[in-house]
């Protein structure tokens, strides 16, 4: 079975499915290459009948995608399944039932904010921050202003495209750990139920903009992919302190340059590749050890590229026991060792 058998099943079920289709233009980064098969998906019965699909061909790799804010996509692509999650009209709303609010895993961060605000609930203002989708943060635990997923998420409504299950997955089973989960490529966050506290709008509405004042002054617009690095354990300096120490502020290969806004922002420019992302992310790292001593691991999520480049910048804990069982959990809840 090959992503051409795979794609006319999916377009004979009356999916919006494109062969060898430029993934690029769906990250914010605006690099990379081709998906092999690239369906979209609005609802949660498409993202099933996907499934459906699926399973009839286990060796086909997929990958989720939603604002594709938080990933580097090799230049030669993804020879695969990119499932992109697009929100219908009706999950531009939150629903709320008392201290809860829930929405649709393919909602933007920024909207979720402005909706939760809206309703007069408070605690989830820092994710006017977050370019992403809700169900890419969850998978990526994603955080700012002093909060993260962990601290907001109660459950996610989670299916399986391994197995086509559809689980309400709890905060503790979705394994978070800083600016990662037990989440998968084949698991797609349908929606996520997070705790929220009565707050008056007008008040809500002053932290949104306080959070969206303080970006504009201090992050670089552009092409880039928020912060590239990991802050390092306690006591060390940030990321960008490090790589500000280390002289690299400007440092350009090709097209892509640290950011003289901010060190930990890569900026990519007209022209630019996604090789030359990774070119400059080494240099990055390598020159941060020699001159600190400190080795600095990716918070983006790099996609079809070498595994020794992969391996490179994955922080150890993502191999850890506890990470590993976690993963190992959440497929058996998931149906997917059946």
């Amino acid at each position: 079975m090959t992503t051409a058998a795979l794609s006319a099943e999916l377009a004979s079920a009356g999916l919006d499915v494109h062969s060898d289709r430029p993934l690029a233009p769906l990250t914010t980064y605006g690099v990379g290459g081709n998906g092999a098969c690239v369906v979209k998906a609005s609802s949660a019965d498409q993202v099933v009948a996907v499934s459906e699909i699926l399973r009839g061909h286990p060796e086909v790799e997929t990958l989720v995608m939603g604002r594709g804010s938080n990933l580097l996509i090799a230049d030669e692509g993804f020879d695969g399944l990119v499932v992109v999650m697009a929100p219908s009209p009706t999950e531009n709303a939150v629903s709320v039932d008392g201290d809860i609010v829930e929405a649709g895993g393919a909602m933007l961060m920024p909207v979720l904010a402005r909706r939760s605000v809206g309703a007069s609930r408070g605690g989830l203002e820092w994710c006017v921050g977050i370019p992403g989708t809700v169900g890419g943060a969850v998978r990526m635990n994603a955080g700012g202003h002093g909060a993260d997923m962990t601290s907001s998420v109660i459950d996610a409504t989670v299916l399986s495209l391994r197995s086509g299950q559809i689980v309400r997955v709890s905060a503790e089973q979705l394994g978070f750990y800083f600016r990662g989960s037990a989440l998968s490529g084949s698991h797609v966050v349908l929606s996520v139920r997070m705790k929220t506290a009565f707050q008056d709008s007008a008040i809500g509405t002053s932290e949104i903009n306080a959070v969206v004042g303080w970006r504009r002054e201090h992050q670089p617009g552009g092409r880039n992919a928020g912060s590239v690095f990991v802050n390092p354990g306690a006591g060390d300096e940030s990321a960008g302190a490090l790589i500000h120490a280390a002289g690299l502020r400007g440092f350009t290969i090709g097209a892509v340059s640290v950011s003289e806004k901010h060190a930990n922002f890569i900026q990519a420019g007209e022209g630019s590749s996604a090789a030359d992302v990774a070119a400059v992310m080494s240099h990055v790292q390598s020159t941060v050890e020699d001159v600190h001593g400190i080795r600095l691991y990716s918070e983006v999520c790099l996609v079809g590229f070498s595994a020794d480049l992969m391996t490179r910048f994955s922080h150890p804990s993502h191999t850890s026991e506890a990470h590993v069982e976690a993963k190992e959990h959440l497929q058996s809840l998931l149906g997917e060792h059946a």
